[in-house]
C-alpha cells in the first residue's frame, strides 16, 4: 500500500491541502484564498476563524480529488504563516478579537519603548531576534492590554495565545494546545539556548505563562485528527513556520546549507548546525527545527520587497503587462543601462535594517527603456540576497551552493543573474512546493516513512543548475554600483 504525507499550509493569504507520496512527488492540491483587513494605517488583521475554516476546507478536498481514501495517508503535517498571533477561550475555543498578522506594526510604539528602556541587548541575547512589531510578544502584550475578553479570561486562566500553528492544532485535534519549537522561536518570548520560555521575557512583555502553549518538537506524533473531517484519525507528526519547513523541504540537512524562497520579499535561510551563531552582520539566529530531542539552528535574513517590485513595475507604473512579461522584457537589453532601483519602499530590512530607507530608481538617461526597468528591477532583487548571502558567509563561513524556491524562481533570467552575483551554483529543484513537502517530511520522518535524514535527502532532486559566468572584475563593479544606489536610498 502506498504511503502518502498530506501537507497543510495554512499562509497569510491562502490556505491549501497538498498529498504527496512517499517520493516526494505532488499528487494532488487544493487552495483557498482569502481577504486581510486593515482597519487602522499600519494595521494587518484576519477572523482567525476564516484562517481555520478555508484550511478544513482544504483538507476536505484535496483526497477526492487525489482519488485516494483517507485510510492510506500516513501522517499529516502542517506549516504556517509565522508571528502571527490568535487569542481564543480555551473553554468554548471561540477567538477573541481578530488575529493579528505578522504584517501588523501597530506596536511599533511599543519595541521602541522597550529600546529606548535598553532592552535590545539583552532580547536579542536570548533570542536571537531583534525587537521589532513583526515578532509576536508585543502583539500579545497589545491583546492583553487592549482586549478586555482577553484580560479576563486570562486571569481565570481561560486564555490561550499561540501562533497559527497551535490554533491549527487546537481545531484539528479537538482542543491540544501546542505549538512546534520553530513557531515558538519567533515570538520573542524563547530561550534559544535552554529551548523553552524564558521567564524573563514573559516578565518583560507582561505574558502570563499559562496563556502559551505547551513546546513540541518539530517531527514527532502529537496526537491523531478529530475523525470528523476525514473520518479517519490521522496523526499530526509534523509541525513547522513556512520559513523553517521550506529549509527542510529543500533538504538542508548540514551546516552551511542554504535556500532561499522567492515570493513578495525572500526569505533566505542557512542552516547553522547545533548551536546558535550571534549574527554580527545584520541577520536573525532562529531555530530550524527540534528532532529527536536535539535542535537545530539557522541564520536567517529577509528581503521585504521582491515579487512586490514587478507587481509594482505592473500595476503602480504599467511598465508590465503582467509578472510573466518581466523576463522577456528584460532580455531585450544586454544589462539595466546604469539604471538601478532599490525597492526600499517600505525601508531597508536585513543587513542595513534602515526603517527611514525610501525607494528610489537612479541613471537614467534618455536612452532608458521599459526594457532596462524590468531588467533593473531583476538586479535589485539579486543584489538583495547578495548582500544577505555576504552577510551570512561573513557570520558562517562560505557557502557552496543556493537552493531556491518561490514563484519568481520560474524566472531563468534572475536564477542566472543570481548565480553570477553569487559566484555559487543556484539549484532549483524539480519540485516547487518546498514549504508544504518540508512538513510532510517532518511528518513521515516521525511516523516511520523514512528512517533518517539522509534517505529524505536523497529524494530531492534538482530541476535545473545555474551556473556562475561572469568574470570576477564584473561582479565587483556591479556590486561597487549597487553599493552606491543603496546609500543614495539610505535615510
Amino acid at each position: 500500500m502506498p504511503a502518502y504525507l498530506l501537507a497543510l499550509d495554512q499562509g497569510t493569504s491562502s490556505s491549501r491541502a497538498l498529498l504527496f507520496d512517499r517520493e516526494g512527488r505532488l499528487v494532488a492540491g487544493h487552495q483557498e484564498a482569502f481577504a486581510l483587513d486593515y482597519p487602522e494605517p499600519g494595521w494587518v488583521e484576519v477572523d482567525a476563524r476564516v484562517l481555520w475554516d478555508s484550511l478544513r476546507r482544504c483538507l476536505e478536498a484535496v483526497l477526492p480529488k487525489a482519488g485516494v481514501p483517507a485510510h492510506e495517508v500516513h501522517a499529516i503535517g502542517l506549516t504556517n504563516q509565522r508571528e502571527t498571533i490568535v487569542a481564543w477561550d480555551r473553554d468554548s475555543g471561540e477567538p477573541v478579537g481578530p488575529a493579528i498578522v505578522w504584517q501588523c506594526r501597530r506596536t511599533a510604539g511599543a519595541c521602541a519603548a522597550l529600546r529606548a528602556d535598553g532592552h535590545e541587548a539583552r532580547v536579542r541575547e536570548l533570542t536571537g531576534l531583534v525587537l521589532d512589531p513583526y515578532f509576536s510578544a508585543t502583539k500579545m502584550a497589545w491583546i492583553l492590554a487592549h482586549r478586555p475578553e482577553a484580560r479576563r479570561l486570562a486571569e481565570a486562566g481561560r486564555l490561550c495565545l499561540g501562533t497559527v500553528d497551535a490554533w491549527i492544532v487546537w481545531q484539528l485535534s479537538g482542543g491540544a494546545f501546542l505549538s512546534d519549537a520553530s513557531n515558538a522561536s519567533r515570538t520573542l518570548l524563547y530561550d534559544l539556548q535552554r529551548g523553552d520560555w524564558s521567564d524573563e521575557l514573559l516578565a518583560l512583555f507582561g505574558i502570563p505563562r499559562g496563556c502559551l502553549p505547551e513546546i513540541v518538537p518539530s517531527s514527532s506524533n502529537i496526537g491523531p485528527i478529530d475523525a470528523r473531517f476525514l473520518g479517519a484519525r490521522i496523526p499530526i507528526a509534523g509541525i513547522a513556520g513556512d520559513q523553517q519547513a521550506a529549509l527542510f523541504g529543500q533538504a538542508c540537512f548540514a551546516p552551511g546549507m542554504a535556500k532561499n524562497t522567492y515570493g513578495t520579499g525572500c526569505f533566505l535561510l542557512m542552516q547553522t548546525g547545533q548551536q546558535p551563531v550571534a549574527s554580527q552582520h545584520g541577520l536573525l539566529a532562529t531555530l530550524a527545527w527540534r528532532i529527536g530531542g536535539v535542535d537545530t539552528y539557522a541564520l536567517e535574513g529577509s528581503v521585504f520587497v521582491a515579487g512586490a517590485l514587478i507587481q509594482w513595475l505592473r500595476d503602480g507604473l504599467g511598465v508590465l503587462r503582467d509578472a510573466e512579461e518581466s523576463e522577456a522584457l528584460a532580455r531585450q537589453v544586454a544589462d539595466s543601462g546604469g539604471v538601478h532601483i532599490v525597492p526600499a519602499v517600505t525601508g531597508l530590512g536585513a543587513p542595513h535594517w534602515d526603517a527611514g530607507a525610501r525607494g528610489l530608481i537612479a541613471g537614467l538617461t534618455r536612452g532608458s527603456t521599459r526594457a532596462h526597468l524590468a531588467r533593473a528591477a531583476l538586479d535589485a532583487v539579486a543584489f538583495q540576497v547578495d548582500e544577505l548571502i555576504a552577510a551570512m558567509q561573513a557570520d558562517a563561513g562560505p557557502l557552496a551552493e543556493l537552493r531556491v524556491d518561490g514563484g519568481m524562481t520560474r524566472n531563468d533570467l534572475l536564477m542566472q543573474i543570481q548565480a553570477d552575483l553569487l559566484d555559487v551554483p543556484v539549484l532549483r529543484p524539480r519540485e516547487q512546493e518546498c514549504t508544504a513537502l518540508g512538513a510532510a517530511w517532518l511528518a513521515g520522518l516521525a511516523t516511520g516513512v523514512y528512517g533518517s535524514l539522509a534517505e529524505i535527502g536523497e529524494l530531492w532532486r534538482p530541476g535545473r543548475r545555474f551556473d556562475p559566468a561572469i568574470p570576477a572584475e564584473e561582479r565587483g563593479r556591479r556590486r561597487a554600483d549597487w553599493r552606491i544606489a543603496v546609500q543614495r536610498a539610505r535615510s
